[in-house]
């Protein structure tokens, strides 16, 4: 069965192909990017992407990408394409004739009787990336010119012409070398087969990226093409061209380039595309494991982005619990000061416990997570009495205040404020507060000494917020439903129907009852669910936006105020199951199928950040998210485990 594959017609609509995008990654943190017809449309973009530690750590964009020409018959037929401005030139995808990515993905381009397919993809543990050519039919010989256009510039920039780039090279096996600028590492691109290279540098002026012009960014470049490559070929002729930042020998690229396919997992099923996913959403930068937030431009290592997808890219996946400890581990080491001082991201430690029990109810030993782990907790539970942006009030709950700072996952500013800044108390933290409480007190009951100050300390707080949650965000109707605030400020009760009172019931040690909780999740099944996620605010509300498009400025006002966010998904299906059984076996596999019919539309084989509240629910934001990618693995977990016991 075909999963990522594009026929002709959908390749040559420049309207449909240049909107979906393919991904490479390796372990490292270095990618390849670029839409389905190797035309570039955003900066971040490019042909190898990679992070540089001796420049702060940060991703640049060494290529941006390479156009191909077949000399035929004396006549020239340039492959490439890119947009300068409205104009598209040259308009090399008018021969593309197939896309297929159910494995390495592969364009195949058809010039009168020559056809030739380029495949492209990562070499796992090294910044390098490998372009495969393969003549399918040929009648004579043909000449394959090779231009590379480079950058190297960070990947949040855009670069111009000026007198300080470097425009020269020097020659190495098969291919030559480039260094624009001091500090960036030497640029290493090579083939398989004997070549000749003519060096002649030219700018390429106003090269436009038609993403960042939709979204109001700044989005033309300028880019160095320093020569050109010549490879003869015939019908059957392989050719591996190799973008390094080391040199390579040139004899093995080839048979590098069949071992990396024979890895690769072809797609045969909605579980393998998860699974490549959650691969390459695992990197190694520096030594050290850690969870790439999403591609192209979210970072590596973010602690909340961590915290929430640990789980579903790890336990939920494969299973491997030593890998789920090596991640944490790493987290831990790296987000001292957000985890036990100060942070923005207010309740992203208190969900560290969340993602322990997670752990546990996976079969960890209890006594054992608890004695690598709970004094982590118990510091991040203390920490809450000392830190700037939130203490701890009389009634034992958090009130969470920063003027102008969004303290809260809901995080967006419009002109440097808060699109909802949400001071006060704060219902999902309060939850996740009550929560770890709850777990850090029982497990040291069990499992720490005969006499812990941590339990006197810590057990009237505890007590505190079960007594006063209710009271501060129980709401009822006239007719007896309940809802929960969405925060509570000096000025009382915020009524808006959101995903936050979400986790009052999702947390093990809930705060509220079952008769809430009930009411709770019916109100957010009828406002909040759709078929791509739970939305971050009701169609009802006055501030809602159920696209996500427009200017800076709209998009942001959308962002959580009614786009649908996957992330929420595992959650939700987890209550669910919890709640009613394998009876939700049937509804789970119509909202996780969803996101599978959606493949294609945005980053081809991967799982966008977000999605429109309103129908058909466009993907928007960056095409590959790792709380996307392990809230889906959750609930393909759960319609399994679930399913299983139903078959009982």
């Amino acid at each position: 069965m075909a999963f990522l594959k594009f026929n002709k017609s959908e390749l040559v609509n420049l309207e449909y192909s240049l909107r979906r995008e393919i991904l490479g990654s390796n372990c490292f943190g270095s990618y390849f990017n670029t839409s389905i017809i190797a035309c570039n449309t955003r900066k971040y973009h490019g042909l190898l992407v990679t992070p540089l530690d001796n420049l702060g750590g940060d991703k640049y964009v060494l290529l941006s990408t390479m156009d191909e020409s077949i000399v035929l018959g004396g006549k020239m037929f340039n492959l490439g394409i890119h947009c300068y401005g409205d104009i598209y030139e040259p308009k090399g995808h008018k021969y593309i004739i197939d896309f297929d990515a159910d494995g390495v993905p592969v364009i195949t381009y058809k010039v009168g009787p020559v056809t030739i397919a380029k495949s492209i993809t990562m070499v796992q543990d090294k910044n390098q990336v490998l372009v495969h050519y393969k003549v399918i039919s040929c009648p004579g010989r043909i000449s394959l010119l090779l231009k590379p256009f480079l950058a190297f510039r960070g990947y949040h920039d855009l670069t111009q012409e000026n007198a300080v780039a470097d425009t020269s090279f020097q020659p190495v096996e098969n291919g030559a070398a480039y260094r624009m600028y001091e500090g960036f590492p030497d640029l290493y691109i090579q083939t398989s087969l004997k070549s000749s290279y003519a060096h002649q540098p030219y700018w390429y002026k106003g090269i436009t990226y038609s993403d960042e012009y939709r979204r109001g960014f700044d989005c033309r470049e300028d880019l160095l093409v320093p020569g050109c490559f010549a490879v003869d070929l015939k019908e059957g002729s392989e050719l591996v061209v190799s973008a390094s930042t080391k040199p390579v020998q040139t004899k093995t690229l080839r048979a590098l380039f069949a071992g990396i396919c024979r890895k690769v997992t072809n797609v045969g099923s909605h579980k393998d595309i998860l699974l490549n996913n959650a691969k390459a959403l695992k990197v190694i930068p520096n030594g050290r494991k850690q969870i790439a937030a999403g591609y192209s431009w979210l970072n590596t290592g973010l602690l909340r982005e961590s915290i929430n997808a640990l789980p579903g890219l790890t336990l939920y996946a494969d299973g491997n619990k030593a890998e789920f400890e090596e991640i944490l581990d790493n987290l831990i080491a790296a987000e001292e000061e957000r985890l036990y001082r100060r942070t923005t991201q207010i309740e992203a430690p208190l969900a560290l416990t969340d993602t322990i029990q997670q752990y546990i109810a996976f079969g960890a030993d209890p006594k054992a997570v608890w004695k690598k782990y709970g004094k982590v907790l118990k510091n991040i539970i203390a920490s809450y009495s000392c830190r700037e942006e939130a203490h701890i009030a009389d009634n034992g709950l958090l009130w969470c205040e920063k003027r102008g700072v969004a303290l809260s996952w809901m995080n967006t500013y419009v002109n440097g404020w808060p699109v909802t800044e949400r001071a006060g108390f704060q219902v999902e933290t309060n939850a996740l507060w009550y929560n770890a409480l709850c777990f850090a007190l029982e497990m040291e009951a069990k499992y720490g000494g005969k006499k812990s100050d941590f339990i006197t300390e810590w057990a009237p707080v505890r007590d505190a917020v079960k007594e006063n949650f209710r009271k501060v965000f129980l709401m009822t109707n006239r007719s007896g439903f309940h809802t929960l605030a969405d925060y509570v400020d000096a000025s009382g009760q915020h009524g808006e129907c959101r995903p936050n009172m979400l986790w009052a019931v999702y947390v093990p040690y809930s705060p509220v009852d079952g008769e809430v909780q009930s009411d709770i999740i019916a109100a957010i099944d009828k406002e909040l669910v759709t078929r791509r996620g739970i939305r971050t605010l009701s169609p009802r509300s006055i501030d809602y936006h159920g696209v996500y498009d427009g200017s800076q400025t709209e998009r942001d006002l959308a962002y959580y105020n009614g786009c649908a966010r996957t992330d929420l998904l595992g959650m939700w299906e987890d209550i669910c199951f919890r709640m009613v059984g394998t009876s939700f076996c049937g509804r789970a596999k119509w909202l996780t199928e969803g996101f599978f019919e959606d493949v294609n539309l945005h980053g081809v084989g991967a799982f966008s950040e977000l999605y429109d509240g309103d129908p058909p629910h466009e993907p928007h934001g960056a095409i590959s998210a790792a709380c996307s990618t392990a809230a889906l693995m959750r609930c393909m977990y759960l319609m399994d485990k679930y399913s299983k016991e139903g078959s009982k």
